[in-house]
């Protein structure tokens, strides 16, 4: 089985921890995290939207009573250092990462052995009102962005994390936000629905002329997780074409809430059947949310993809497996960002 991954927070990871060698610590491997290239293709990874993510000032997140700030120039400075590390990764060792800017790229990546990467924003910060820096980053080779993430910004507002609860927390789109997802229609960025709130997800619908992605969120239905979508939701995203990225995060797959490793994988087919069964195996795929959650203890990251289709025994055929690995993202992405 080859794989396509909705999301994973390895430029973050790498940035983080690996700063002086990050090159090197993807391409040749680390001890830590998720995801690197010799996992990936140990668990026959072909490629994935790879997140960009600034986080919030640490006095922010210190406090919960204070509202939490990210400027734009220190978001824009960090997204681009992030971004460099995935340029200079595809450029130095071509033979092994190309970034894909179209299915067709991905296509060819996944045929010559390379990893695909598609460069995403997780939280737009880095952007003003003018989205002028939208522009320099789609020039660089972004083709998927999210607009929040689980905070307000100046374009919407995240949904917070809370449980149990639904995600329907305060207001849609601001203007700017409005303009943001007509330019991302106009530029062919995928819009992610992940981190948005309810008000937000539905302002998005009503203006997009895309699918609906949530590249990698859950079902209330199984875990009341604010981070996971309503039956309604999951309804427009069929509707639409679209396509629910399927989280391995605890705090998302867990029935009681808590971030934590101890869950059985089982879980993970729970969410799979219950979106399945309400809209379609053609609109669950794999959102992994690698590097930057907590997995069941029974992954140990990309190399153990394997196990996640295991669980799918006989009751899906190999055509609804196939699509659940890559097609269905392959397909999604085609219409999103034409031929």
């Amino acid at each position: 089985m080859i794989y396509f991954d909705g999301h994973n927070d390895t430029l973050l990871r790498l940035w983080r921890f690996h700063r002086a060698e990050a090159v090197d610590a993807f391409v040749r491997g680390t001890e830590d995290g998720h995801l690197d290239l010799p996992k990936a293709r140990a668990g026959h990874l072909a490629g994935g939207l790879c997140a960009i993510f600034v986080m919030s000032d640490p006095a922010c997140l210190a406090d919960p009573a204070r509202p939490p700030r990210t400027g734009q120039d220190r978001a824009l400075r960090e997204a681009t250092e992030m971004f460099s590390i995935l340029l200079r990764i595809a450029r130095q060792h071509p033979e092994a990462v190309r970034i894909c800017g179209s299915v067709a790229d991905i296509r060819a990546a996944m045929d010559a052995g390379q990893f695909a990467a598609v460069p995403h924003i997780e939280g737009a910060e880095m952007i003003g009102p003018d989205l002028d820096a939208l522009h320099v980053l789609h020039a660089a080779g972004l083709r998927s962005l999210g607009p929040v993430w689980s905070y307000p910004n100046i374009f919407a507002h995240g949904v917070p994390f809370v449980f149990p609860s639904t995600p329907d927390h305060g207001p849609g789109l601001t203007a700017a936000g409005e303009d943001l997802v007509r330019a991302c229609n106009a530029l062919r960025i995928m819009v992610d629905l992940s981190h948005l709130n309810e008000a937000g997800f539905w302002d998005v619908a009503r203006i997009s002329d895309a699918p609906l992605v949530a590249s990698h969120s859950n079902a209330l239905g199984v875990a009341a997780h604010s981070r996971n979508l309503t039956d309604r939701q999951l309804d427009a995203i069929r509707d639409t074409g679209g396509l629910v990225g399927i989280n391995l995060g605890g705090s998302f797959l867990n029935p009681q809430g808590e971030r934590t490793a101890k869950l059985p994988l089982d879980l993970i087919r729970r969410h799979v059947d219950y979106i399945a069964g309400r809209i379609g195996i053609a609109h669950v795929a794999l959102g992994s949310d690698f590097d930057g959650t907590t997995i069941p203890e029974g992954l140990r990251g990309a190399q153990d993809l394997d196990r996640i289709t295991a669980l799918f025994g006989n009751d899906y055929n190999a055509e609804e497996r196939a699509g659940f690995a890559h097609a269905n993202w392959l397909r999604v992405l085609e219409r999103t960002w034409g031929g």
